[in-house]
């Protein structure tokens, strides 16, 4: 028997609870326990508060915990409730997936010893920049990376940073969720394109997401307006701070006629508008001062629209922008970011080769169904699980 507890205010949304169901249901004898915050505020301090409810799903049960700090990950902490939770189920893993400064995993990792759980340490972190951490963080990160056991990383960079910072233990890059296969299907839509003014013929690009300079919109802009051939669209699904300056540059490049801003739709619509594509475009752009080490700074973290697109046998291209060429593999293209020169060759090799879409389509859904389906995560982090626990390391 193995016995998960995962810490996150992630699975407050039970969408995103689907690979730990899947991974409590691998074996009848494994058991996961997922606590959440009990009140939490995603949008900030001034946002709506939710309040979570409890759940029970076989193996898997979501346990809802009174917290402290409703808006910060790296402030959040439990009431003592947690203490009478980790008696009664001792797991045998406890994963915190708030990042290796947090002061809940700290208050795990201690609530581990005092009560003598032997369990091992485990944290997920998508953190792919390094900066300077000063004190009082310091004695906090140092503290939590010495008393870590396995380290679960979303990408290459969170990794290879740990590492640099001294991590010497387990560790396996798993990404925090992953595509549901069902919802991500190939479907066509023929009624939604005729009311978006879609023809047949048209070549349809398109992007989702949030609307922010980061994520490369206006270079995807330019790429499109240098394709020699006429026959495309440009669907751009999402909101945010860009989104007039994105309505003025279609004006400028006198392309309005050929793009569709349509407003963000909830997750389970996405995969319509996805397949309405002949291909996606994540177009990130890196903002980061490596030379200074800027705290504030952003890239690419993984791409999660990738590998949606991908289960729907779209062909992808993306920048060069952090874990995107990892996710995309030889399964599509990839350009260097901020070069809408590179990615408009990009678009017309797609445009003028309909069999390398076809292609770069069979090759971008074997290798989602292969390793980004939330059973084939739920199956890598069960393995990283038991190799952890036959090293019989204890902190």
């Amino acid at each position: 028997m193995v016995k998960i507890l995962v810490v996150s205010h992630t699975y407050i949304v039970k969408l995103n609870c689907t690979k730990l169901r899947l991974l409590a249901n691998l074996a009848p004898e494994h058991q996961v326990t997922v606590i959440v915050p009990k009140f939490w505020r995603p949008g900030g301090i001034q946002s709506q508060r939710i309040i979570s409810t409890p759940w029970l799903d076989g193996n898997f049960r979501l346990i809802p915990v009174h917290n402290w700090s409703e808006n910060n990950q790296g402030l959040l902490t439990f009431y003592p409730a947690i203490i009478n939770l980790l008696k009664e189920f001792r797991p045998d893993i406890i994963q915190v997936e708030l990042g290796v400064k947090s002061l809940a995993y700290a208050q795990l990792i201690t609530l581990n010893q005092l009560l003598n759980l032997r369990a091992k340490n485990v944290f997920f972190t998508w953190w792919n920049l390094p900066y300077q951490t000063k004190f009082p963080l310091t004695t906090l990160f140092n503290y939590n990376l010495r008393h870590t056991d396995g380290l679960l990383a979303g990408n290459q960079d969170a990794a290879d940073i740990l590492q640099t910072e001294g991590y010497t233990n387990s560790l396996a890059i798993i990404p925090q969720l992953g595509v549901d296969e069902q919802l991500f299907q190939p479907q066509p839509q023929p009624t939604l394109a005729t009311s978006l003014g879609i023809q047949t013929e048209d070549f349809v690009i398109g992007f989702v997401g949030r609307f922010v300079q980061e994520k490369g919109i206006l270079t995807l802009l330019e790429a499109v307006n240098l394709l020699e051939s006429k026959h495309w669209k440009l669907l751009l699904l999402g909101r945010g701070s860009l989104e007039a300056e994105i309505k003025q540059q279609v004006q400028e490049l006198g392309i309005a006629e050929k793009v569709i801003i349509m407003p963000s739709v909830p997750h389970e619509q996405v995969p319509n508008y996805l397949n309405l594509l002949n291909v996606l475009v994540l177009p990130s752009q890196t903002d980061y001062n490596f030379k200074t080490l800027t705290a504030v700074g952003w890239k690419e973290q993984f791409g999660h629209v990738l590998i949606e697109a991908m289960a729907c046998q779209i062909p992808v291209i993306g920048s060069d922008s952090g874990e995107i060429p990892k996710v995309i593999g030889d399964s599509g293209l990839i350009f260097p970011e901020g070069n809408p020169k590179a990615l408009a060759s990009c678009l017309q090799r797609l445009l003028t080769e309909p069999d390398l879409v076809k292609t770069l389509a069979t090759k971008g859904y074997q290798r989602v169904m292969t390793k980004y389906t939330n059973l084939a995560l739920a199956k890598q982090q069960l393995d990283f699980y038991l190799n952890l626990l036959r090293q019989g390391l204890n902190h």
